[in-house]
């Protein structure tokens, strides 16, 4: 099968008047998707998408669909899944977990159980359910239980007890503009990016204009 450039260069050959016109739409995205993908050059190290539950489960297969598109740009090194959802145990049952731990490092987080799988880049957290107020909350308990002199407490030592690691450089939220608190702390400085396609719907061309947009900004960091 031919990929890459050689494809592109393969349908700019093609005459595509003698095609039905719902191949003609399919030739021009793929080369309208290599004329965005070729001029990459800057990308995000931590990239976060946040999705609800009834995203999940109106296509269970996007997720994996989505992590391999990701995959082909090195300069991503984490991606994270953050699934709001009242109970984690049906969305947890549906998400293609196994087969994404073949191929990568995958870490699933839920309210009863924190568990790593496989390996292989990008790395991958997957959370179902958890608040970014819960997750401070959890990091000032253990903070107290330490017996921690409140006046050597720093952001250092907030950061050193949350439970996730992790610093998104972009945050995606598809489906509209309701964010959610989740990682409160860690995103302060994180570039969003809406759009009104939904989870379900949202294609290759849609995440490589979401990184398009990421790369034409200015990060002040707060500043």
């Amino acid at each position: 099968m031919t990929n890459g450039p050689a494809l592109i260069t393969r349908l700019q050959t093609i005459d595509i008047h003698k095609y039905p016109i719902q191949y003609k739409h399919m030739l021009l995205y793929k080369i309208y998707e290599h004329s965005i993908s070729k001029k990459l050059e800057t990308f995000p190290k931590e990239l976060c998408f946040i999705l609800g539950g009834s995203d999940v489960t109106a296509d269970n297969s996007k997720l994996m669909e989505v992590i391999t598109w990701i995959s082909e740009f090195h300069g991503i090194e984490k991606i994270i899944f953050h699934i709001t959802c009242g109970t984690s145990d049906n969305i947890e049952k549906i998400l293609p977990i196994k087969e994404i731990s073949k191929r990568y490092h995958v870490r699933i987080s839920t309210e009863s159980k924190d568990e790593t799988l496989g390996k292989g880049k990008p790395e991958i957290l997957i959370v179902l359910g958890k608040s970014g107020r819960d997750e401070i909350t959890d990091a000032i308990i253990k903070i107290a239980k330490e017996n921690t002199d409140p006046s050597t407490i720093t952001e250092e030592t907030l950061e050193s007890h949350l439970l996730y690691n992790v610093n998104p450089d972009f945050v995606i939220k598809t489906g509209g503009s309701h964010l959610t608190d989740f990682l409160i702390w860690q995103s302060v400085y994180s570039e969003l990016f809406f759009t009104d396609v939904n989870w379900s719907k949202f294609r290759r061309v849609d995440f490589l204009r979401a990184l398009r947009d990421y790369q034409s900004r200015k990060r002040n960091f707060g500043k």
